[in-house]
């Protein structure tokens, strides 16, 4: 019988090693081209220190608020059941996949000092500098630790509130007994993954930074390879910020523990706590609170955009084909690798755990790394056979795939696994065929994680400021680029409208391959 945890042909084998290979050129190999071609003597200067200093302490205080305001919030969506609540929990994950550049408008549409709140106080409210960038922070990491804590609740069996009702518990007990081993388990890893987002964050710093004050270390590589074209200084940034995520992401991994519970009979989630009138009360106003926080600015934009559609500029069209040609690209690059590498680490599973566990570490690299040190070294290294900037676009859709692969591969690899794990045996029985194997029995249970997958994947790159910005010229920018310069030259009105038209394609993109990932699989 054919040894089921080998469920793709050595072609396979040889793609999956070649995307691992892809992956390490891409981050480690352009880390390495510009290491090569600098030098780093000269070390930090007390500007510098002071840049690592604003990078730190933003990241702390953005991941630490997030994570504080998320248990209280966590908690209401666990235990107050409401119509809509669902929803409100499917909203959650807008801010995720909303393009930076539009919620950065959207946050200076409530709180800049032309915004909403500045109106309403009748005072203009300044949020540039660590205020705005910690401000933006949260809004977007507030939602990820939310449901990151909601989760961990939610896979604790119902019964075990029934029987802490059943001894008649209050919320103090049901907190100390069951929501604190959660607690203990989720909130380290919660806390260093948004730290790690927010030392690698570009556009918030970019939008909202304010000036030299309020330089993050990613701004720093930007700008020294932009305007100053300081090679030593970017690598000498970009090898401090690899470090540094490194240790984090090696942190965030062995703070992923999770806390088991006895299994239950996979009953909906109900809980009898918090069920006092104050309780609700409190719920309710958090909720609401929330709610607000993180939907005005979506709404601000929704106002201001659509008044403002017929004015958009004529450089709009070309820069939406684009963004369109590269979202797509980066798509469909991230998915195939996200599929192979995941068919490679099940293969290597059994025979050589160790070795599948490295290649699942290597595959979350990108997430260490600078865009812009990536797009530097694949630059540096294709200047002497090809111009750069006429692969502008290319360079810049296989950037935004890398980056994106982590979440791919944490999206597609456990439902593959399940998979394998409950089909494989059947369909040696069989004696299918690799291919067949892979279309009747993996493929219709991976489905909807391929879709969400490469949902999110085009979703992120469609909405990307990243690499882009250091070669894109007047005729290949992309849409976030075109609104960036609209905003930077107060043209709020056409920004507005091509905030609009960028959100509503992002989000268009990420149901259209989100929706059709669910379209039910029929075996004929």
């Amino acid at each position: 019988m054919v040894d089921r945890t080998q469920p793709i042909t050595r072609i396979t084998t040889f793609a999956g090693w070649g995307a691992i290979a892809l992956l390490l050129a891409v981050s480690l190999g352009s880390l390495l081209a510009v290491w090569l071609n600098t030098d780093i003597s000269a070390g930090f200067t007390p500007a510098d220190f002071r840049i690592i200093r604003f990078t730190l302490t933003q990241a702390f205080l953005s991941a630490l608020i997030s994570v504080i305001l998320a248990i209280p919030l966590a908690r209401a969506l666990a235990r107050y059941d409401f119509r809509g609540r669902q929803l409100f929990i499917t909203f959650l994950g807008a801010s995720f996949i909303l393009p930076v550049i539009v919620a950065v408008f959207g946050i200076l549409a409530i709180w800049g000092r032309s915004g909403l709140f500045s109106n309403i106080l009748q005072h203009p409210l300044n949020i540039y500098g660590l205020t705005g960038v910690i401000l933006a922070h949260v809004f977007f990491n507030l939602p990820l630790a939310t449901r990151l804590i909601l989760q961990g609740w939610l896979s604790v069996p119902t019964e075990h509130f029934r029987l802490c009702a059943t001894l008649g518990m209050t919320a103090k007990d049901v907190t100390k007994h069951i929501e604190r081993p959660i607690l203990h388990a989720t909130l380290p890893a919660a806390f260093l993954t948004i730290f790690l987002l927010c030392i690698t964050s570009f556009a918030v710093a970019l939008t909202l930074g304010g000036g030299p004050r309020a330089t993050t270390v990613e701004l720093a590589i930007y700008q020294a390879l932009r305007f100053d074209f300081d090679l030593p200084k970017a690598a000498l940034f970009a090898t401090f910020q690899f470090m540094l995520c490194t240790t984090i992401a090696l942190l965030v991994l062995s703070f992923s523990k999770p806390t088991r519970f006895s299994i239950g009979l996979d009953r909906p989630a109900k809980r009898w706590d918090g069920q006092s009138r104050f309780h609700k009360y409190t719920d309710i106003s958090l909720l609401t609170l929330a709610g607000l926080f993180l939907f005005l600015p979506l709404a601000a934009i929704l106002i201001k955009g659509i008044g403002h559609l017929p004015k958009l500029p004529a450089s709009v069209i070309p820069a939406s084909i684009n963004s369109l040609m590269i979202s797509l690209t980066s798509a469909t690059i991230c998915i195939s690798l996200a599929l192979i590498i995941a068919s490679l680490i099940i293969r290597l599973t059994k025979n050589s755990p160790r070795t599948a566990r490295a290649i699942e570490g290597i595959s979350f690299l990108s997430l260490v790394a600078s865009p812009f040190v990536i797009g530097t070294g694949l630059f540096i290294m294709i200047f002497p056979f090809v111009s750069p900037f006429k692969l502008a676009l290319p360079i810049t859709a296989l950037v935004n795939a890398i980056m994106a692969l982590p979440f791919a591969i944490r999206i597609i690899l456990p439902t593959m696994q399940r998979a394998e794990a409950s089909y494989g045996r059947l369909a040696d029985s069989l004696g299918m065929s690799q291919f067949a194997r892979f279309r009747l029995a993996i493929w219709p249970r991976l489905k909807p994680s391929a879709g969400f997958a490469m949902g999110l994947a085009a979703a992120l790159s469609m909405g990307d400021l990243g690499v882009i910005t250091l070669f894109a010229s007047p005729d290949n920018a992309t849409l976030p680029l075109t609104m960036y310069r609209l905003m930077a030259s107060y043209q709020t009105d056409a920004a507005s409208a091509v905030a609009l038209l960028l959100i509503t394609i992002s989000l268009t993109l990420f149901w259209i391959f989100d929706k059709g990932g669910r379209i039910e699989h029929r075996i004929r």
